[in-house]
């Protein structure tokens, strides 16, 4: 039978499953709504729909590294403890596997592509949520590529909370790489060296700089030197190369870098979670509104 948009949208407010899928629904069992609706509970979608206004900010990240190609991800979960399930670790490794594989630009792209059973990333991961019982995402990812003469440095910290993924050029030293990983999860730097960082933001921290030492009292004349040496100071806080490498204070990391015959191409650092309002529930509140329904 035909089928039309006012049973697409029914089922759409039924279900909470996204246009297309709907539709595909109806179409496979010829407009029958309750099939439909169980073709879409099958397939994991109606689920999952139903748990997109959840806020997933747990999970975790990981990298995986082949040969000359590594893929850096962050896959979320509503709660640590399901981070910590062995179907969600599965799910990441595969879909690790499927980003290095077909190396989408976005994650928009990647959850079109067909993995290698068959469905799709985005019906792989809804059948995982209707398995695990959580909304899950893939948040993030980022495919590097290097020579044979580079190396790559995968650290991951606390089970998969924070990894970093780092290219070296100019030298084969996966481990200096890998110290250099676990220098930028600890310090967090936001720039390899001082050429990438923005006039624009250099220019609001001197603002900044200056008005606290004019609130200090210093005098306006030697302000606009103390202001300089603090942002000597401030590249040193945000750009790896002048950071003072954690397993040796008394060298720069760039200067351990440049001692191992490599230079730092670019890094990735991920953390679970960063960047995502999690929602703020008040448990006794929670309590109460269990005891009312009960």
């Amino acid at each position: 039978m035909a089928i039309t948009a006012q049973m697409v949208k029914e089922l759409r407010e039924k279900t909470g499953a996204g246009m297309m899928d709907c539709k595909k629904a109806l179409t496979e069992t010829d407009g029958d709504m309750e099939k439909a609706i169980d073709f879409l509970r099958e397939k994991g979608i109606a689920s999952a729909a139903k748990k997109a206004d959840r806020i997933a900010a747990e999970g975790s990240t990981y990298i995986l590294t082949e040969g000359n190609e590594a893929v850096i991800l962050e896959v979320n979960s509503e709660t640590d403890f399901v981070a910590k399930n062995e179907g969600f670790q599965v799910l990441v490794k595969e879909l690790a596997e499927h980003l290095l594989a077909k190396k989408p630009a976005t994650v928009e792209e990647a959850l079109e592509q067909t993995m290698e059973n068959g469905t799709k990333v985005e019906e792989h991961i809804n059948a995982a949520i209707a398995k695990i019982g959580e909304k899950l995402t893939l948040r993030r990812f980022e495919v590097m590529t290097k020579s044979d003469n580079d190396a790559f440095g995968a650290y991951l910290h606390m089970g998969g909370r924070i990894a970093v993924l780092t290219l070296l050029e100019g030298t084969t030293d996966s481990e200096a790489a890998k110290d250099v990983s676990m220098h930028i999860a600890a310090l967090r730097p936001k720039y390899v060296s001082r050429d990438q960082v923005s006039s624009d933001e250099i220019e609001r921290e001197r603002e900044v700089l200056t008005q606290q030492a004019l609130n200090e009292g210093k005098p306006e004349k030697i302000v606009a030197k103390m202001v300089e040496g603090r942002i000597g100071k401030f590249y040193e806080e945000i750009c790896v190369v002048d950071q003072s490498f954690v397993k040796n204070p008394d060298q720069k990391v760039g200067e351990f870098v440049k001692s191992k015959g490599g230079t730092i191409k670019s890094f990735v650092r991920y953390e679970v979670g960063e960047g995502i309002e999690k929602r703020q529930d008040n448990f006794a509140e929670e309590v109460m509104s269990q005891v009312k329904k009960d």
